[in-house]
């Protein structure tokens, strides 16, 4: 068994996130998703003599806004790079990025991180820089050749110079769950801005990670080794664990950390040697003749700035301060943009902020996953919710009967108070209706009351349970409760 308390791992993550642009990054061919193949290409994505790629304007604005969220400081002059290299899903043989001149430079994030048995704390991770770039087709590897007999590899350039920007941390992460939820926070970040979608599963945002162990957290900096391939943030996380444990088996017994590229396999939770890694030189970078050195102006910086929206971690710091809730509450309803638009506008109709946060966290959003939803789309209003829970705080109606009549509010987006009056199920309160009630239940359960006076008190509930039941779960349960306690007790 390893002694992994004497090492530490050191890790860096390089995030690609692909921008919601309706066109390509130099290009006014489309960006859909799920066509045919090569049905997306034009000659400049495919660098045919005579052409001259233009940068799309949206590109830019959507690459300085995120920089601005990631406390990056956005450069007023950059510069395009040709990065070459030979490889069948890269039509010109050369991408199109930033090497020596960046969009942005030294940022931060802070991200909350919840390792199980451990305190939630708060980490700040640093991030070296932001760059603008084109993306890279997309190989296909098929089984067998009926004709050939051999294997083969079909390519697609649909996903070929689609725009990316590329999110390079520092090397401040030191655990598996730190660079998960890095990469978390930050595809949360993006889809709040509504710069990308962040789908993982199409490619939308992919993580590569660098990583390297030392002895201890003064010692110099290991050999880094490069993972690829983890289209999950679990899959971050276990395939950072796993190299740790790999690296110090190797050093432990005395062996040597190459510089590589590794794949991680999901089916096997291991990683594997892909290639040695390339350094900068073997891309003999050079200034693409083509392009011509981008300006921002501050004016302009600013004006980009005005326009980002509360970003995720300034929502969760002020759920906890102003709303009183938990951390847990805060996550979950910060996570995606409309769940949290959602829940402030059902707050600012009068709902309380606990209750709605229940309701939002738990039944509303089982119902839109069952039902394929989410709260971008969802029939039901904040007001509506709002009015619900107004309806149970001044015990009109019970929470079970809330529970019934949701999804009909839901479907049909109609005003709770109406439904309750018309089907007549508000709450029952006043004792004299419901006495008689209890009085009938203790009668038809003897055996259960000699129980429950022989010290079996978790009975209670059973009795509550068949009073409810004969009410439809119209009773007011806390005064069913008292009643049904004090006539036991008698």
């Amino acid at each position: 068994m390893n002694n992994s308390k004497s090492w530490e791992a050191v890790i860096g993550l390089e995030t690609h996130v692909q921008l919601s642009t309706k066109s390509k990054i130099f290009t006014s061919a489309s960006t859909a998703f799920g066509d045919d193949p090569n049905t997306h290409i034009d000659p400049v994505v495919c660098g045919l003599p005579g052409t001259l790629p233009v940068l799309n304007q949206k590109v830019l604005e959507y690459a300085v806004k995120t920089s601005l969220a990631l406390n990056l400081n956005v450069a007023e002059h950059c510069k395009f790079d040709r990065k070459q290299y030979f490889y069948p899903d890269l039509p010109k043989n050369y991408q199109i990025s930033q090497f020596d001149e960046p969009l942005a430079e030294n940022g931060w994030l802070e991200v909350e991180v919840a390792e199980k048995g451990k305190e939630t704390y708060i980490k700040k991770i640093g991030i070296e820089r932001l760059h603008m770039e084109e993306d890279a087709g997309k190989l296909v590897h098929a089984g067998s050749d009926r004709l050939a007999g051999s294997k083969y590899s079909l390519v697609d350039y649909n996903r070929a110079g689609i725009a990316l920007v590329e999110i390079v941390s520092k090397p401040d992460i030191r655990t598996g769950r730190e660079a998960s939820e890095y990469a978390s926070e930050i595809r949360r970040t993006v889809r709040y801005l509504g710069v990308s979608d962040g789908n993982m599963q199409e490619g939308s945002l992919r993580c590569d990670v660098n990583i390297s162990v030392r002895r201890g957290p003064e010692a110099p900096f290991g050999t880094k080794v490069e993972i690829k391939n983890m289209n999950s943030f679990s899959a971050i996380q276990k395939a950072c664990e796993y190299e740790i444990e790999r690296q110090i088996g190797v050093y432990e017994e005395g062996g040597e950390i190459y510089q590589e590229t590794r794949l991680w396999d999901e089916s096997k939770q291991i990683t594997k040697s892909m290639r040695m890694k390339e350094g900068s030189s073997d891309y003999r970078y050079f200034p693409d003749p083509d392009l011509g050195p981008i300006e921002i102006s501050k004016e302009q910086r600013n004006s980009w700035f005005k326009e980002l929206p509360e970003l995720p971690a300034q929502k969760r710091k002020k759920y906890v301060k102003e709303f009183g809730l938990s951390l847990y509450d805060a996550r979950v309803l910060s996570d995606e943009i409309f769940m949290a638009m959602f829940f402030e506008t059902t707050v600012k109709h009068g709902a309380d902020a606990k209750l709605a946060a229940n309701w939002i966290t738990g039944d509303i959003s089982g119902y839109l996953k069952a039902n394929k939803l989410n709260f971008n789309n969802i029939n039901l209003t904040p007001e509506n919710l709002a009015e619900m829970i107004h309806l149970i705080t001044s015990n009109i109606i019970s929470g079970k009967i809330a529970k019934e009549i949701l999804p009909e509010i839901i479907e049909n987006n109609i005003s709770p108070k109406k439904l309750v009056d018309d089907r007549n199920l508000g709450m029952i309160s006043d004792s004299s209706s419901i006495l008689p009630l209890v009085e009938e239940v203790i009668n038809n359960n003897p055996n259960e009351v000699q129980a429950f006076k022989n010290g079996k008190t978790k009975l209670l509930g059973f009795f509550v349970g068949q009073l409810m039941k004969k009410t439809k779960g119209k009773a007011d349960p806390k005064l069913v409760n008292k009643l049904i306690s004090e006539k036991l007790s008698d």
